[in-house]
């Protein structure tokens, strides 16, 4: 009799098991229910605290090589100069585009070379950039840029994360109320700061760019304040 017993619980289990994969693709599925999806900004303006200048000069000749040993003179005297004053964070020196194009006449045929080179002078200290820059002879200022160091990008977005959170939650549950609910649970949420990418000098005027400064000049410059925006969005459970 426990024989017979065992036979019939082992076929009864063998009948759920199989049973079991056939019953859960007939379960209807069933959407979340009361999910609001919702998003909210924080946003920062802070000063710029970072200045980028980029000096260049272009040369021409009839051949390649003396295109090229004029660039590497003038950048080379560049460099010695700019590399004087040079501390990390404060100034920071590094060269730019190098470049060596021919220019042809109408038959297609090369007549001489142009080339161009540059240095960029960047860093958080306005007053040694901009000196720097008017003790170079050799290079003219092309371009100016502004933008804000890691230091400061890295402070000002922590702040804006958090009036970004406030104001999601502040949403929520102005939503929740409004929708007739007691509150909210949260689901998921993104946060996203924006991200600035390279500074992008901005160019000067060609008559200023081709004029040559006064030694030991400084370049006047002011910085701007620009705005650091982060965002929170995501999906909360009203309840």
């Amino acid at each position: 009799m426990k024989k017979i017993e065992k036979i019939a619980a082992c076929a009864a289990w063998m009948f759920v098991m199989g049973a079991g994969p056939a019953m859960a693709q007939t379960m209807p599925w069933t959407p979340p229910q009361n999910v609001l999806q919702l998003s909210a900004n924080g946003t920062v303006e802070v000063q710029q605290d970072l200045l980028s200048m980029t000096l260049s000069t272009t040369r021409d000749a009839a051949d390649a090589a003396t295109v090229q040993t004029q660039l590497k003179t003038a950048l080379d005297s560049a460099l010695a100069e700019a590399k004087k004053n040079a501390q990390p964070g404060l100034l920071d020196v590094h060269t730019g585009n190098f470049s060596l194009v021919p220019r042809y006449t109408r038959d297609g045929k090369i007549t001489g070379w142009s080339g161009t080179a540059e240095l960029v002078l960047e860093g958080k200290d306005f007053p040694r950039i901009t000196q720097t820059a008017g003790r170079i002879s050799t290079l003219t200022v092309g371009g100016i840029g502004f933008g804000l160091s890691r230091e400061q990008r890295a402070k000002v977005e922590t702040e804006a994360q958090t009036i970004a959170i406030e104001n999601f939650k502040q949403k929520a549950a102005e939503l929740a109320k409004g929708f007739g609910f007691g509150g909210y649970t949260l689901r998921e949420v993104s946060v996203n700061a924006n991200q600035s990418g390279p500074i992008r000098p901005r160019m000067m005027a060609a008559e200023a760019a081709s004029s040559k400064m006064a030694f030991d000049s400084a370049v006047p410059v002011e910085a701007g304040k620009t705005s650091v925006v982060v965002n929170v969005s995501g999906s909360v459970q009203l309840k």
